[in-house]
């Protein structure tokens, strides 16, 4: 495998790859991005990643040329360069390059990154034992201020901070309230509660990303018969909630066995976790080959 980076039409190893330091999203986090992952030299859910991403560049007003079609096909060659078997990509945009905070002012021909490298977010046995949880103080950044349906570099800094938090008491994760005291969301992560055989996820209208890993668990739990519900939370509904798991695209499906040492049901991975879990890995057998 080599690690590659491809940038507005060039090609360079990733750990050489350099962007202008006037980059609109360095200077400003003006930018989107998606992780996307490689299962068996298949590219997971691309194109569910992509109809995201060019829905945050019509949302931010990006004068974005490259059309989906040709992004695909761009992205699907560099795996193949890369010749990688098992991966990860990460994919940015960026709405062009100058200084000063007025986009009028810049060259808005926007700046495309493709690199394709490697990502374990968790170990092995985090799957199999469960992550421990805190809440954090910090809430997300409200849906009147910036859609988080829009995956913006710059929105993360407020994750970053609710995650160096989880770091400091030593927990796998960091969960988010809205400022209406509602579940929202992990700090790279959505949540899932589980009560008998029926599973609740936060309402997008909370604050949250619809991720596409939560989407895909969600299409996955209800061709198994599970009841799913978007809803309001709150963490009354985590403490006596079966089980917990989390989703992301770097995270996969993992169990959560606990929220501020309190633990959620038995205070291992239940179920209907472990079921979803072994779905969601069989379902990472489909996707686009290159």
């Amino acid at each position: 495998m080599a690690k590659l980076a491809w940038l507005n039409g060039e090609v360079m190893p990733l750990e050489t790859a350099t962007t202008s330091v006037l980059d609109h999203a360095h200077l400003y986090g003006d930018g989107l991005f998606e992780g996307i992952r490689i299962y068996d030299r298949k590219v997971f859910k691309l194109d569910e990643h992509l109809r995201r991403l060019y829905h945050g560049i019509n949302y931010l007003g990006y004068e974005m040329s490259m059309g989906f079609d040709e992004l695909k096909s761009t992205l699907l060659d560099v795996c193949r360069q890369a010749d990688i078997d098992n991966g990860y990509i990460r994919l940015n945009v960026t709405r062009g390059t100058g200084l000063g905070l007025d986009p009028k002012n810049i060259n808005r021909m926007p700046n495309v990154m493709i690199a394709v490298s490697s990502l374990a977010l968790y170990p092995e046995e985090a799957y199999e034992i469960g992550l421990n949880v805190v809440m954090c103080s910090l809430r997300v950044i409200p849906p009147d201020v910036l859609d988080p349906r829009v995956k913006c570099i710059g929105r993360y800094a407020a994750n970053i901070l609710a995650k160096q938090e989880a770091n400091r008491a030593g927990a796998g994760e960091g969960l988010m309230l809205n400022h209406q005291g509602q579940i929202a969301e992990c700090t790279g992560d959505n949540i899932f509660l589980v009560t008998g055989r029926t599973i609740r996820t936060p309402h997008s209208s909370c604050g949250i990303l619809e991720g596409v890993t939560r989407n895909t668990v969600m299409m996955l739990a209800r061709e198994a018969g599970y009841t799913v519900e978007e809803s309001f939370l709150t963490p009354f509904d985590v403490f006596t909630a079966d089980e917990a798991f989390l989703t992301g695209t770097a995270a996969e499906v993992i169990p959560m066995i606990s929220l501020d040492a309190k633990p959620i049901g038995c205070g291992k991975p239940g179920e209907v976790t472990r079921d979803l879990i072994a779905r969601f890995r069989e379902h990472t057998k489909t996707g686009v080959p290159f």
